[in-house]
């Protein structure tokens, strides 16, 4: 890696912009996501003649846009020439623009499209992914002499690329993970975008407790019967000890988010209560948690 400026999370000033830009196969895409994680604003294969002006009206957003990152590469086509001018201008006028250039060997990239079996997208009639990574260097000459940092991710894999960019222009402290609870009944099926799913059909139901039936998880009636059996505060414990177990592991490889369904047969008592009792457990390990009851109020 080469760099031309120190690392720098952004300011609280102004609107950030970062230039994503580099030969294809050099991993904007993941490098792009991992920027929309962290909370940039991000658009893919930007006509960079637009910049000025897409900077401009970010500044009348009263703040609600101010972090945004930009792909900008050899799909720009005939504008691609007038990129670093454009750039250059408006850095000129006040604008922070960052520009990261994303490169590899010439044998990573003809692997990676040789695995992907992808079309160079400057191959010509050819189709050879060599000739098209030549012709793609020299278009993108002008975008790299500009760049602020040049990173080779020849040897990267995509969980350590993801954590060079967050940490370059997020911060290396920042907290990129939260946690969301689905409570749910298997009646209506499992969810299916959960990373864990934990059942808790083995608890005592309080469905067949005439006085309870009526009323949701939610209930304090309901939480406190729920969680006053000794099995149900044991499962809380190990649940618990699992997420922080999990969590620092998951955060580590990149993943930015967990959804963790608890479900019981309808939804309605068990799941809902101990999902609220493990998110208050988690929040109090300092660890963002969102709580969604799908089946609450199905009957």
């Amino acid at each position: 890696m080469t760099a031309r400026a120190p690392a720098a999370v952004p300011s609280s000033s102004g609107t950030q912009v970062v230039i994503l830009t580099g030969v294809s196969g050099s991993g904007k895409t993941t490098a792009l996501r991992a920027l929309e994680d962290g909370g940039f604003y991000c658009i893919d294969n930007f006509p960079v003649v637009f910049l000025e002006k897409l900077v401009e009206l970010i500044g009348h957003t009263a703040g609600e846009v101010s972090r945004l990152a930009l792909v900008v590469d050899a799909r720009e086509g005939r504008f691609l020439r007038d990129a670093p001018r454009i750039i250059e201008e408006v850095r000129a006028k006040g604008g922070d623009v960052m520009v990261l250039y994303l490169d590899a060997s010439d044998e990573s990239l003809v692997r990676r499209y040789s695995e992907t079996r992808r079309r160079h997208p400057l191959a010509g009639d050819s189709g050879s992914v060599p000739e098209g990574i030549a012709a793609e260097r020299k278009a993108l000459a002008g975008l790299k002499a500009l760049a602020d940092e040049v990173v080779d991710t020849t040897n990267l894999n995509v969980h350590e690329l993801k954590r060079l960019a967050h940490n370059r222009f997020v911060g290396a402290g920042a907290e990129t993970m939260g946690v969301t609870l689905v409570s749910f009944g298997f009646r209506t099926g499992v969810p299916t975008h959960a990373d864990l799913v934990l059942d808790v059909r083995f608890l005592p139901n309080p469905y067949f407790v005439p006085e309870l039936k009526p009323f949701p998880g939610t209930d304090p009636r309901v939480r406190d019967w729920v969680l006053a059996h000794e099995d149900a505060q044991r499962f809380l414990e190990k649940a618990d000890d699992l997420a922080g177990f999990l969590i620092p592991r998951y955060r580590a490889e990149g993943k930015t988010y967990l959804t963790v369904a608890v479900g019981c047969t309808g939804g309605r008592h068990r799941s809902v209560a101990i999902a609220g009792e493990l998110a208050e457990r988690l929040g109090r390990r300092g660890i963002p948690v969102r709580v969604w009851h799908r089946d609450v109020e199905k009957e």
